[in-house]
């Protein structure tokens, strides 16, 4: 799934680890991400609500993506110890709900960030 946006992406998350490192809370993680796509001129959506169609009803379910970049990639934010299936199984279906097909889960909390990238597509 290599492609020039999820490498930038991906770019700007290496840049955010170096500078910050693993052990902080999620939501500090996604503030400076943030920052750090901003500058580099990509446009940006954060907690974005990711509604069910039950039945032809759109039905929200309080379900959100942590972000989503160039409405084309979305991306889940964590800082665990480890990514685990179920953390996996909520990025497909959020792509699935969606509609968007690229996907990143990303575990700021690995020592080495590279080790805690997933890339999925649909």
């Amino acid at each position: 799934m290599k492609d020039p946006l999820t490498d930038q992406i991906i770019g700007c998350a290496i840049e955010e680890h170096k500078t910050i490192g693993p052990g902080l809370l999620e939501s500090a993680y996604e503030a400076c991400f943030y920052k750090e796509l901003s500058d580099v001129g990509l446009r940006v959506l954060t907690q974005v609500p990711i509604e069910v169609d039950y039945k032809g009803t759109k039905i929200d379910c309080a379900f959100r993506a942590d972000m989503i970049v160039e409405d084309e990639v979305l991306i889940e934010l964590k800082s665990v110890d480890q990514i685990s299936p179920v953390h996996q199984a909520q990025l497909l279906t959020y792509l699935k709900l969606s509609g968007i097909r690229k996907g990143l889960l990303m575990n700021f909390n690995a020592a080495l960030l590279k080790d805690g990238i997933r890339r999925m597509v649909v």
